[in-house]
């Protein structure tokens, strides 16, 4: 099997090539199938450059939508950008929660993988996810800031998946007298992957060091115009936060109907155990529907949240098929 599969999700057109045209259905990524309505409708001028007032009011909304100060917010294109810089600003010995999100491993340079019964040790810097990915674990915004509290390096907090329960995040915590720095992600909660906006949060003086390096506009006017109108929409977003657990709780029943236990506490995704994974993988592209292997772990399989009813539905007959 290819390893395009199980370096990210996505990759459809190369899924099409391998395996054939048809319908597919994407569960690879773990992005909200429902995606905030708003975009479709706005129209930009691609004339014109983005304006840094723009930008600025776009880092304040989302200040408030994560609770803390906007000189503490610098907006980046896309969460995966803004872990890679930061991890070269800061350098230093580090340790990543394993297994976790691949790139965390690429953050700094010589960076080592850690069990979570290593991350009380107190020396350098610590990088996890929470909630964790792939395998959805969570702990509590309370646990995540005694590990700060014991700290003498860095806490790196991957928050990409934490706007369906904001309530495990310690983007509150980010201040200026803290080794605190939090990522959050746009796409995958508001569905808008391709959009490519995501927000570091942390010390003004890291801040402003990773605004030098972006350099003048940084994003794009689409991606500033539809942030800013996502996160100020709180009707939608309380749906949503409402809508996804139920959804989850149905692809949980219907995949412990074929025996597989899902774990996870986003739900926004789901991980499975199987005899093989990787044949598992290749059975469900061969109907097209595309899920997440693991090089590390072939008896692993992640699958995000289908659309609809009819996409459930395929999944389960899929599964039944040997």
């Amino acid at each position: 099997m290819s390893d395009r599969w199980t370096w990210h999700g996505g990759g459809i057109e190369a899924a099409k090539r391998k395996f054939g045209d048809g319908d597919w259905i994407d569960l690879s990524t773990g992005i909200n199938p429902h995606p905030w309505p708003g975009a479709a409708a706005m129209a930009f001028d691609w004339r014109r450059l983005p304006e840094s007032e723009d930008l600025a009011q776009l880092e304040r909304v989302a200040a408030d939508y994560f609770g803390v100060d906007p000189r503490h917010v610098c907006a980046v294109p896309g969460s995966e950008i803004g872990l890679r810089l930061v991890g070269a600003l800061i350098g230093g010995a580090a340790r990543h929660i394993a297994p976790g999100y691949r790139t965390h491993g690429d953050m700094i340079a010589g960076s080592a993988p850690a069990g979570w019964d290593e991350a009380h040790d107190v020396g350098g810097n610590l990088i996890l996810a929470n909630p964790n990915n792939p395998d959805g674990r969570s702990i509590s915004a309370d646990a995540v800031r005694a590990l700060l509290a014991r700290r003498t390096g860095w806490l790196l907090v991957d928050e990409a998946f934490a706007d369906a329960d904001p309530a495990h995040s310690v983007a509150s915590s980010v201040a200026d007298d803290q080794r605190l720095i939090v990522f959050r992600s746009f796409g995958k909660f508001f569905g808008l992957a391709g959009v490519r906006l995501g927000f570091v949060l942390a010390p003004e003086a890291i801040a402003a060091a990773l605004r030098n390096r972006l350099g003048a506009w940084p994003l794009s006017e689409a991606a500033i115009a539809i942030g800013t109108a996502a996160y100020a929409d709180a009707e939608w977003i309380a749906a949503t936060r409402r809508r996804l657990p139920g959804e989850a709780a149905a692809l949980d029943a219907m995949l412990a109907r074929h025996g597989y236990r899902a774990a996870g506490a986003c739900p926004l995704f789901r991980l499975i155990e199987a005899d093989d994974g990787r044949a598992l993988f290749e059975r469900l592209a061969r109907r097209a529907i595309l899920t997440r292997p693991f090089a590390s772990q072939p008896r692993w399989l992640r699958l995000g949240l289908p659309a609809d009813a009819d996409a459930l539905a395929r999944l389960d007959a899929a599964l039944g098929r040997g």
